[in-house]
């Protein structure tokens, strides 16, 4: 009798052993999946954020080109060039030539 009891506590024993090797199995397939998972969002997250650094850097050259515009437009130059080709405007005494149709 002793010694059944001692076989059905080593039965018991491996029983819970390959229980607790089946439970660790399943936590790394998880822990797998999930990693693989976490590492596709890397590398999607990693493409997005080269995507914005380079939209970042053509809006700034946009800010860039609309500041030199800006600055552009209080010259007396731009004022001249607008008053002569909007406006039809000149300078007195100045002399305009004109071809015929």
């Amino acid at each position: 009798m002793a010694r059944r009891a001692a076989i059905h506590k080593n039965n018991q024993y491996r029983v819970s052993m390959m229980l607790a090797a089946l439970v660790v199995l399943m936590l790394m397939v998880v822990v797998a999946i999930g990693s693989i998972s976490m590492n596709n969002k890397l590398e999607s997250y990693t493409q997005r954020e080269a995507n914005l650094i380079e939209q970042i850097a053509v809006e700034h050259e946009r800010a860039q080109e609309i500041e030199n515009q800006e600055k552009y437009t209080h010259t007396m130059k731009f004022i001249e060039e607008i008053a002569r080709k909007r406006l039809g405007l000149v300078y007195e005494g100045e002399i305009i030539f004109r071809q015929g149709n």
